[in-house]
């Protein structure tokens, strides 16, 4: 059991994003722990010429500027807390090609930020950290059963992840049983950037 309270929030808008910040600590009293999981995701054209301009810059502006924009406005109280910690959330798109162009270097430069932030904000007693997750079983699956059975058939561990998955790793990253952790990136993939399947299956026959 806790508090909790809700607003809603354009992470593109960085005027929302600091009203947003501003409400937590009014509410709460302060600001220990900042979660970065906001995205937006755009379907590949045919071909990559053919990508339109609005849609790369939409999905880093979500997806990566909205972290920085976040980050950005919670590191003082964060700071102030004297144990605050910055968790994004990344996506094994930022490290392999799964296509979804723009939403992958977004994903590919949260890594990075989260090294500038643990390298800036770690003298100031923030820690920031990436959790990178693999495929996750959600709403967004809803009626691709066949296709879901197919990406399985990937994972090393035989299963695609749950929103509890990743829930426990934010958990842990945000707590004081990692407080000796910082700039990392967590992959919670079930193995699959660990292990390509697709070639050992092939070499075996």
């Amino acid at each position: 059991g806790g508090a909790a309270g809700a607003t809603a929030c354009d992470v593109a808008d960085r005027a929302a994003v600091e009203a947003a910040v501003a409400y937590a600590v009014e509410t709460f009293g302060g600001l220990d722990v900042l979660v970065n999981n906001a995205y937006s995701c755009s379907l590949d054209s045919m071909l990559f010429e053919d990508e339109p301009d609005e849609t790369w810059h939409r999905d880093l502006d979500v997806s990566l500027g909205g972290a920085y924009r976040c980050s950005r406005a919670a590191m003082p109280h964060l700071a102030a807390s004297g144990r605050g910690a910055i968790v994004s959330i990344g996506s094994v798109n930022g490290m392999q090609d799964f296509g979804n162009h723009a939403y992958s270097a977004a994903k590919a430069g949260l890594a990075s930020l989260t090294r500038t932030l643990a390298g800036h904000a770690g003298p100031r007693g923030v820690r920031a950290n990436l959790v990178v997750p693999g495929t996750i079983r959600t709403e967004a699956w809803s009626g691709r059963e066949a296709e879901l059975d197919r990406v399985t058939a990937l994972y090393p561990l035989g299963r695609v992840g749950e929103p509890e998955d990743i829930a426990k790793a934010v958990a842990f990253l945000a707590s004081s049983d990692a407080e000796w952790i910082t700039g990392t990136s967590l992959c919670v993939d079930g193995g699959l950037t660990a292990v390509n399947t697709g070639f050992r299956a092939a070499v075996s026959e």
